[in-house]
């Protein structure tokens, strides 16, 4: 589960290493109290902020950039009854049109993005869980 101020690694080769969520985009919602926070899963498109990041790479510390999550920490249930989870929450960098902006892909992702429509991060990735 990835909520407001969740710090991520990034998947990609983009350049940028730690990302920290500013807003879930799309993704459930818990209500407490009187606020609704939004929680984000595997699949889910989120707004971050770019926290560390090589010098040579195109993006800048305190950048905004969109990111879908590729793995999260939080189980996630399947159809069958099982149960997959991840020792880190990673999220790869997409543009407007929900496209990979690196060319490669990072560790393990969640089967549950070819469901959400994110067949080109399943085809970059090393290995689908």
């Amino acid at each position: 589960m990835i909520t407001q101020y969740t710090r991520m690694d990034a998947a990609d080769n983009t350049g940028i290493k730690e990302l920290m969520v500013i807003q879930v985009m799309k993704g459930g919602a818990a209500s407490w109290g009187k606020r609704r926070l939004r929680r984000g899963n595997v699949g889910d498109i989120v707004m971050c902020s770019v926290k560390q990041c090589l010098p040579s790479s195109d993006f800048k510390k305190g950048e905004k950039v969109r990111c879908v999550i590729v793995r999260c920490k939080y189980p996630t249930r399947r159809a069958d009854g099982s149960y997959v989870r991840f020792d880190t929450n990673a999220g790869v960098i997409v543009d407007a049109e929900n496209n990979p902006r690196g060319t490669r892909v990072f560790g393990p992702v969640a089967r549950e993005l070819r469901e959400k429509n994110f067949g080109k991060i399943i085809s970059l990735a090393e290995e689908v869980w």
